[in-house]
């Protein structure tokens, strides 16, 4: 009866180890488990800003992509957009990024991205200021304007900048003056050449400054007085204007207002002196008319008052 009892536990006891070995693998066979992707992917890395040559901008040109040969090739040629301006910077998110990747068979699993969260990209140009123009018309300027009067000159339009999308060989640069304007400027052109190919020119336009001479008042001079050398002194001075013709200093004339000292004198200022009133009007004259072979004299009445070599009317009486 005992040995009886001991096989049914056994037996028990078997059917429950059974069980809980059965539990155990079933729920490690409904387990997940992750397996490593043996496959690596890519890791790019993104700078802030990038400049390249090209109008067209692809994924090589403006990250650093590290992974497997195959993979890298084809993620370099991944192209993320193009210039359409000279000076446009366009700026490409990690989202772009990522989606331009995946229109071209590499998916977001596969890569990495490492560095700023947007790259600003510029596209690689030479650019000619404005102060480059300036600086070579100034220069042209010094060795073709032979007028000796002339002291200097001051830019008074400046161009704009110039801006070369692509590099190029055998640039040269030519000026030359340009007719026209005020007296008192000159333009210079500023033509910029890729070999025999004109790319663009540019004007200066310049005002120039005169060595002049002018007149200052060393005293009060009043009203009448005759102008000369020591009440006056002649200084060399640089004007807007280039000095008249025939200019020479006002020694000589009369003052036809009162001149402070140190007054610049102006052509309105004096005048020639003027010759006394020799004959008055209504004064007796004589007149007289000669001619070869013969003098005719006859007494007249001066019509107005009469200067040394003016001439006034008479009335035969």
């Amino acid at each position: 009866m005992k040995r009886t009892s001991t096989r049914k536990q056994e037996f028990m006891f078997t059917r429950v180890l059974l069980c809980c070995v059965l539990i155990v693998c079933t729920a490690v066979a409904n387990e997940k488990v992750s397996v490593p992707n043996s496959e690596p992917g890519l890791q790019i890395y993104l700078p802030r800003e990038v400049t390249i040559k090209d109008s067209t901008m692809k994924l090589g040109q403006i990250g650093i992509i590290r992974g497997p040969q195959a993979l890298v090739t084809r993620a370099s040629e991944v192209t993320l957009g193009r210039f359409s301006l000279q000076a446009q910077k366009i700026v490409i998110e990690k989202h772009i990024i990522l989606s331009r990747l995946a229109s071209n068979g590499i998916s977001s699993s596969q890569v990495t991205l490492q560095g700023a969260e947007k790259v600003s990209v510029s596209r690689e140009r030479k650019i000619i200021s404005s102060a480059d123009f300036v600086e070579m018309a100034a220069a042209y300027l010094e060795n073709n304007l032979f007028d000796k009067s002339i002291s200097g000159w001051n830019p008074i339009r400046r161009p704009k900048d110039l801006v070369i999308p692509e590099p190029q060989k055998d640039m040269k640069f030519v000026c030359r003056l340009v007719e026209g304007g005020a007296r008192n400027q000159t333009k210079v052109e500023v033509e910029v050449f890729s070999g025999d190919k004109l790319l663009a020119t540019r004007e200066v336009i310049f005002t120039l400054k005169y060595n002049s001479r002018t007149a200052v008042a060393l005293v009060d001079i009043p009203a009448g007085t005759i102008i000369s050398r020591e009440n006056v002194r002649i200084e060399q001075v640089s004007s807007n204007n280039p000095e008249p013709p025939g200019w020479k200093p006002p020694y000589g004339l009369i003052a036809k207002c009162a001149l402070p000292a140190e007054t610049v004198l102006k052509p309105y200022m004096f005048g020639s002196a003027e010759s006394p009133v020799v004959i008055k009007r209504n004064q007796n004259v004589v007149i007289r008319i000669e001619r070869p072979g013969f003098l005719i004299t006859a007494v007249g009445k001066a019509m107005q008052d009469g200067k040394i070599g003016e001439y006034i009317k008479v009335r035969n009486i």
